[in-house]
């Protein structure tokens, strides 16, 4: 339409929402700014509220009018000037508003045209000429008049910055234009023609899709410049938003496609699948179900198992879930539930195959055979467990196959050293990516039977961590109580494993839990003798060693002093597995001559194996005679096994010190210092002057300082080189002792017995003192062991230095000084 008083452009534009109440086109012509400053605004005007917008200076707006107060206000005015001020209401939703429910700024405007719609309702064309502030209501009814002051507007001239506001309102506004679909193409065409910088930015200003407050917050902006900074704020915003719109508009429209996609194939691979023989999926579900009905699972893992491969069927095979649930189906499937091995209850069959794997333990092998023994009288009875405990090497993990061949059961083993996971025995919850059976479940699966022998290897190098204690795990799993009903975190089923046979190995029972200990059967299994080794050695160690390196039983013979002297001088251990790599070397040099055809001797001699293994590493602890008082022959025992060793004494004037060396620990420390006291207290029974002690400065040397030593075991050893030092009466030819002392003089028992006893017996000891106590060890050692040897039980220390100690004294008598 052409204005009468403007004869410049005009442009027809839409910018917002088309949702609002009051529906408009706005309209603005594209003039000059001296028209507006000289519209003449009267002192007082009839306000008309609008609804939902906010006229601007220069914008032409067609609004519809439904209130019967605005109604003939319009029809007054046009008969009139046909001016009157527009103000926004502050809540649209206000269908008669008050004066305190209006803004105080409005804009002048002027009626344009009246129109009569087809619906009835009455269309206003109204143009903004200039900003007003109400100072005063004159009238409330019939409708709003106030008396008004006119404001102006401070419009920039040669101002770059003003201009580049300008630029980015314009630029801004295509913007929302090209994301916003309701807006026509003759809007983008419309806004880069607009030339006259304060129409743009009211135009912008008065269109824009924001709040209302927002609009009348910038309609209050007296400086043009102000508004347009503010304006371009408020549209970045708007741009941001819409950007974010069209962006989660194309994801979604993406996505849509990408499923209607998936389903078409989808369709297409069924309908294939079908004319080919079947879907996979309904295959493998199906496999699954047939699989099962051979399970001798209870009724309640059939419903379980139901349950999962029917949630199975229901999974896309393309979507990460679907393979989780099917390893665990799987899983499910190939766990031996309720199936079990049957034992061979053939008694002398199985003592036959202890005694083949191995010779000596005697004790295990007596306890597998009593388990045995009531199991075939009755059928039901849950598995022992037991725990294998001493020095490495001695078979202990080794027996474990021993046990299942007599049995007749499947043999499975882990390796418990360094865990420090709870998950490793519980399992994962199936919820975690690479979610897998704790080592339990999985070893049981490996075995194909719910009651093999299980091994656990090394359980006391299980450590604590902050993923949790394996060790209080393992509580469950070795309590024949619960056990029955274990829950592994991902079965989420209980499974039975009270008839698996566990056994535990360890090297030391200190770094057990007590609770964990408390449920285990208790087996010493300590090192070997020379004797038993060099069995070992015949029957097991050089028959191995030569059938690994392809050499026929007569190729070499191990004459049993050839076995001794490597024991001896090569080794230094309770078990075997030093003398089987001595042998694995002599047999490789062996090899090498026949594969280079040289001569060599096919019955080895002690000579051969110094050249096979070189000098003599470890020199045989022998007697070392008692030419001198003071000097008494302990015994100890070691990790590798017994040890004879000396405790040498000496006196020198002084003032009564007591001085101890040779590395030892403080409780060897504190039987010196008992031992000394003792003789103290007790010097009239040994016929010594009380004097002596406080003249006479005692040290005590226990030789190779190199080497810790600890126990209480040589108080009997200290007190009596002390003694014999102080009375100058040598020790008996050939005598060791070992016990723990007292400061009442009491000979208290201690450990090892065997081994120090084997260790005597190698140094060609032929009398051992022991406590009293100590008696009954020696109906656990064979007699072929003990022959030789003559034992004195004694209950106090005076009952040793009886024994020990010679009456004839030493050319030169201790003088008291």
């Amino acid at each position: 339409m052409e204005n009468q008083k403007n004869k410049g452009k005009q442009h027809i534009i839409r910018l917002g929402s088309m949702n609002q109440e009051n529906e408009f086109i706005p309209i603005i012509v594209d003039g000059d700014d001296q028209e507006l400053k000289n519209t003449q605004v009267p002192e007082m005007l009839p306000i008309l509220p609008l609804r939902n917008t906010v006229l601007f200076p220069g914008v032409v707006l067609p609004i519809t009018v439904g209130r019967e107060a605005s109604l003939e206000l319009v029809r007054d005015v046009q008969k009139g000037n046909k001016l009157l001020g527009t103000i926004a209401q502050k809540d649209y939703t206000i269908d008669q508003p008050g004066i305190a429910d209006i803004y105080a700024v409005g804009t002048v405007a002027e009626v344009l045209k009246v129109l009569e719609m087809p619906d009835g309702s009455t269309s206003v064309i109204i143009q903004g000429k200039r900003r007003y502030r109400i100072s005063e209501f004159v009238t409330e009814a019939p409708y709003f008049v106030a008396k008004v002051e006119p404001l102006h507007e401070i419009i920039p001239a040669n101002d770059k910055e003003f201009s580049a506001i300008v630029g980015t309102l314009k630029d801004l506004s295509l913007k929302i234009a090209q994301f916003s679909a309701n807006i026509p193409q003759e809007a983008t065409f419309a806004l880069k023609n607009i030339e006259n910088a304060s129409f743009l930015i009211n135009f912008i200003c008065s269109n824009t899709d924001i709040k209302v407050e927002e609009k009348q917050k910038l309609l209050e902006i007296e400086n043009l410049k102000d508004r347009g900074i503010q304006a371009v704020s408020f549209l970045v915003r708007e741009v941001q938003m819409l950007e974010l719109k069209h962006d989660i508009q194309k994801k979604v429209k993406a996505d849509m496609d990408r499923q209607q996609r998936e389903f078409m194939l989808n369709m297409q691979m069924k309908t294939i699948q079908d004319e080919l023989g079947g879907n996979p999926v309904e295959q493998e579900t199906k496999a699954l179900k047939e699989k099962a009905k051979s399970k001798k699972w209870n009724e309640d893992v059939a419903k379980f198992f139901k349950k999962e491969v029917d949630k199975l069927s229901r999974l896309n095979p393309a979507a990460g879930e679907y393979s989780v649930q099917f390893t665990f189906c799987q899983t499910l499937l190939d766990l031996p539930w309720n199936e079990y091995t049957t034992d061979n209850f053939d008694l002398k069959n199985a003592e036959k195959v202890l005694d083949e794997d191995h010779y000596g333990l005697e004790k295990v092998k007596e306890r597998i055979l009593e388990h045995l023994a009531v199991l075939k009288l009755k059928n039901d009875m849950k598995s022992p467990i037991l725990c294998l405990y001493g020095p490495p090497g001695v078979g202990k993990t080794s027996l474990g196959k021993s046990v299942a061949r007599a049995l007749g059961r499947s043999y499975v083993r882990i390796s418990l050293g360094g865990l420090n996971d709870e998950s490793e025995i519980r399992g994962h919850r199936k919820t975690y990516i690479g979610a897998m059976p704790g080592r339990i479940i999985q070893n049981i699966k490996k075995a194909k039977s719910s009651n093999p022998v299980f091994i656990l290897d090394e359980i006391d190098k299980v450590s604590k961590h902050f993923h949790g204690d394996p060790a209080s795990a393992l509580l469950e799993v070795l309590d024949p109580e619960q056990n029955s009903e274990f829950h592994d975190n991902y079965l989420e089923v209980d499974y039975d494993l009270s008839k698996v046979m566990f056994i535990a190995t360890a090297n030391t029972l200190n770094t057990i839990a007590p609770p964990l200990r408390d449920r285990l059967e208790l087996i010493e299994v300590s090192g070997y003798l020379v004797e038993e080794k060099i069995e070992i050695a015949r029957r097991h160690l050089i028959p191995k060693q030569l059938e690994n390196h392809g050499l026929g039983k007569n190729s070499i013979t191990f004459p049993k002093d050839v076995i001794e002297l490597i024991i001896d001088g090569y080794t230094r251990e309770s078990g075997v597995r030093e003398l089987d790599k001595k042998i694995a070397k002599i047999v490789r040099r062996t090899a090498k001559k026949i594969a280079f055809e040289e001569t060599y001797n096919k019955k080895l001699t002690k000579a051969d194996v110094r050249e096979y293994l070189g000098v003599v590493e470890f020199s045989k602890e022998k007697y070392q005679g008692n030419d001198f008082a003071g000097v008494v022959t302990g015994l100890a025992w070691t990790a590798v096994g017994g040890e004879i060793l000396f405790v040498e004494t000496s006196l020198s004037k002084g003032k009564g010190a007591l001085t101890l060396t040779g590395n030892l620990g403080d409780v060897m420390k504190e039987s010196a210092v008992l031992a000394h006291e003792y003789l103290k207290s007790h010097s009239d029974k040994l016929e010594l002057d009380p004097e002596v002690f406080a003249n006479w400065n005692v040290h005590v040397h226990v030789p190779e300082g190199a080497i810790p030593k600890d126990g209480p075991s040589a108080g009997v050893t200290m007190v009596t080189s002390m003694a014999s030092a102080f009375t100058q009466r040598k020790v008996k030819k050939n005598l060791a002792m070992t016990g723990e002392i007292t400061l009442r003089g009491k000979v208290l028992p201690v450990g090892g017995i065997k081994e120090k006893i084997l260790a005597a017996k190698r140094a060609g000891i032929t009398e051992i003192i022991l406590s009293a106590e100590n008696k009954k060890h020696l109906e656990e050692i064979k007699e072929e062991y003990l022959k030789g040897i003559e034992f004195h039980f004694v209950n106090t220390i005076m009952d040793v230095l009886d024994i020990a100690l010679l009456r004839t004294k030493v050319d030169k008598p201790l003088k008291i000084a």
